[in-house]
């Protein structure tokens, strides 16, 4: 049994990202006791760029719960996107298209600095440079958390519920046992972030036999990059070769040269998925990415954090203040499907960008073509594209 200091709360979760930040948030409001423990420091949460884009039922939530204050004076609404290929451009306002609903642009650095501070003000509280190194889950006993904080503590938390929002290896993902399917895609991307602005207005797919390219403003004066590459090296290419890859992907030959300017940040992000179900187990359940891992090809991590959390705050006051757990026994069966859509859609976008390769890439190069062909001639078509790129 862990040794160290002990203490007990309502609910105890684990990760400060949107999902626990959002959940922490609704739980606070309605008198609950909630503690956040972050492995990372407040500074580099607040700082950790990730995906902008938030969709419609995203950012009805945070309106809907008081947590949309800086969305409302810094988000950007987006509504078009392109795909540049050696057959041409195609265009899609996506807000005349499907449900005729919109992106709004608000970098999650932003969204999650907004969310520490109004969980602050709520009288939450949250403990940054805290690792959970393991966790207890016996039936009949109240679920516990051994944690470690920067200064080599250990303290033993209690709680009545458990949430892991800790990411794909966190602790609550490696303690719930179940089935899990996983598909890597052996495709890596070079993740940029330039003090340059954006070609255009829209997001831009670069469709090119030398790999994917991607541009996605996030405001006038910086810009998020993708780029297909094979592997590590590419971090340490030169900024010339960096945006001269991004030209010849982009086609800027053919629809204009790119606004260049020095790349602040560089990563590697390896596509890769997996779907679990259940994602609970006795009184610990998951929300984020510790729930699932989804490729970023069609920015849905962020999105199906918030809706979750929000579906297992319903839950969890259900459970505490009426004692009534039936919404909690539900968690998987009311999120999977809506997570399994997300993948879904993510996985068909990647087939849509990347040059297929394999023992039929000829084959599978002939299909893609008629996809895009599809989505430049065919509204149903494009209609689906809106309803999937914006929705969950």
């Amino acid at each position: 049994m862990p040794t160290g200091s002990s203490e007990s709360t309502s609910v105890l979760v684990l990760g400060a990202g949107p999902a626990g930040l959002v959940l922490g948030n609704i739980l606070r409001a309605a008198g609950i006791d909630v503690l956040i423990l972050e492995r990372r420091d407040r500074a580099h949460i607040e700082q950790r760029a990730r995906a902008g884009f938030l969709a419609p039922a995203g950012v009805a939530v945070l309106a809907e719960h008081g947590l949309d204050t800086g969305l409302r004076t810094g988000g950007r609404t987006h509504h078009s996107c392109e795909f540049r290929s050696g057959d041409g451009r195609i265009e899609l306002s996506y807000d005349e298209l499907g449900r005729g609903e919109v992106h709004t642009v608000y970098p999650q650095q932003r969204l999650v600095t907004d969310l520490v501070a109004e969980y602050l003000r709520r009288g939450g509280e949250l403990r940054c440079a805290t690792t959970a190194e393991r966790i207890g889950d016996e039936p009949g006993e109240r679920p516990w958390v051994l944690a470690r904080t920067a200064d080599g503590e250990s303290h033993r938390i209690t709680a009545r519920y458990l949430v892991g929002c800790d990411g794909a290896r966190g602790a609550a993902r490696r303690a719930v046992r179940g089935p899990r399917s996983t598909r890597d895609y052996a495709i890596t991307w070079l993740a940029l972030l330039a003090q340059a602005p954006p070609t255009t207005d829209t997001v831009a797919y670069g469709v090119h036999p030398d790999g994917f390219a991607g541009q996605m403003p996030r405001s006038p004066e910086v810009t998020r990059y993708y780029l297909q590459c094979a592997d590590a090296d590419a971090l340490r290419w030169s900024e010339d070769r960096v945006w001269s890859a991004l030209s010849t992907r982009l086609r800027a030959d053919r629809y204009g040269p790119l606004r260049t300017g020095p790349i602040l940040e560089r990563g590697l992000v390896r596509l890769r998925s997996e779907i679990l179900d259940p994602i609970q187990q006795g009184r610990l359940f998951l929300a984020g990415d510790a729930a699932s891992t989804i490729s970023p090809a069609a920015a849905k991590g962020a999105n199906l954090a918030i809706l979750t959390a929000r579906s297992l705050a319903a839950a969890l006051i259900a459970a505490v203040d009426h004692g009534d757990e039936s919404a909690l026994r539900r968690h998987s069966a009311d999120c999977v499907p809506r997570i399994r859509r997300a993948h879904e859609f993510s996985h068909w976008m990647i087939g849509l960008l990347h040059p297929p390769t394999g023992p039929h890439a000829g084959f599978d190069r002939e299909l893609q073509q008629a996809r895009l062909h599809s989505l430049a001639t065919s509204q149903p078509h494009q209609d689906f594209f809106a309803e999937n790129y914006v929705g969950i």
